[in-house]
């Protein structure tokens, strides 16, 4: 048995999962903790991370080290997505996580943040042919799978934080402002080749921003029992969801149930993604997924240790899904 915690430090939060992997491939998900660090706010037209967002990323680090003093002995994998990867002062800050918390961070690209994703979802979902798509706070990544294989993997800068921070109002939002929201999203659509000959398939939906669709929609169909990793709703469903959003203002949006107060200055800007992708490919339905990032590294890692295929775990087990979890 071997104890294993990857830690994703991503543009909006910070997550840790601990996982205890047996030698026939199968797993348990230990423990589960999470930050809000924003690390990608006000990083400006010159990408440079802020003082007091590097800070906050910090002392969350430190709590997940502090955490992992637990364990007799654990294998760590960190790495950090968009915000990192755009940092204009990447090194210097690598380098103050390295001395202040003793992690080394390993800087994925976007298309490597597209493949974990890939494999944390084609493990844990039934998936044929489908449409991923993960919304973080500064990058996007989409990817199609055909036939259960990943065709093409990209990501595209644009996220919760950076779309608010450049288009848009925190309170109530103008009509002016998501035009230009939208129009920006649609012209890094039309850039992606690939994407313009995909029509209707269903969309996975990855990302704090996405989940809290789905959230929405279970507390307002009062099935909030009903575990969200496999959970579907229709489009016409998501476009009401975001209307009813879009209507209120910051105070509003932050009382709406299965919404975390945390994301309701963001929640406008980090659900445009998935809005403008259903309306560009014309796809029915949403199926949302808690697997992403840390479990195709987790899924990675267990193959390469036990030379198995990953075995998944129960579902109970998956799909911790609490409010703090948003």
């Amino acid at each position: 048995m071997k104890i294993f915690a990857v830690i994703d430090l991503g543009s909006n939060s910070a997550r840790m999962t601990v996982s205890e992997i047996m030698a026939d491939g199968s797993y348990k998900v230990l423990e589960r903790m999470q930050a809000m660090v924003r690390l990608s706010k006000d990083m400006g037209p010159d990408k440079i991370l802020q003082t007091a967002e590097i800070d906050r990323t910090i002392k969350a680090l430190k709590d997940f080290k502090n955490t992992l003093t637990r364990y007799a002995e654990v294998k760590i994998c960190a790495v950090a997505t968009a915000a990192v990867r755009q940092a204009s002062n990447q090194a210097i800050f690598l380098k103050q996580v390295e001395k202040e918390v003793g992690i080394k961070l390993t800087v994925l690209s976007g298309e490597q943040e597209a493949h974990y994703d890939y494999i944390g979802v084609i493990n844990t979902l039934k998936v044929k042919d489908a449409l991923i798509l993960d919304t973080g706070g500064a990058s996007s990544e989409l990817i199609l799978v055909n036939n259960k294989k990943a065709l093409h993997e990209v990501s595209v800068p644009i996220g919760a934080v950076n779309i608010t921070e450049t288009y848009l109002e925190k309170d109530k939002v103008t009509a002016s402002s998501l035009f230009k929201a939208f129009t920006a999203i649609d012209m890094l659509f039309n850039n992606i080749d690939w994407l313009r000959s995909v029509q209707n398939l269903p969309i996975i939906a990855l990302g704090g921003s996405n989940r809290t669709l789905g959230k929405i929609s279970r507390r307002a169909n009062k099935i909030q029992d009903t575990p969200l990793h496999g959970y579907r709703i229709e489009h016409n469903d998501a476009f009401d969801i975001y209307a009813d959003i879009l209507n209120k203002g910051l105070e509003q949006r932050k009382k709406v149930p299965g919404l975390a107060k945390e994301r309701g200055d963001i929640i406008v800007g980090g659900m445009l993604p998935i809005i403008s992708l259903l309306r560009y490919i014309d796809s029915s339905r949403i199926i949302f997924s808690q697997a992403g990032i840390r479990e195709g590294i987790l899924f990675e890692y267990i193959e390469e240790v036990t030379g198995k295929n990953v075995v998944e775990p129960e579902p109970a087990t998956l799909t911790i899904d609490t409010e703090d979890l948003a």
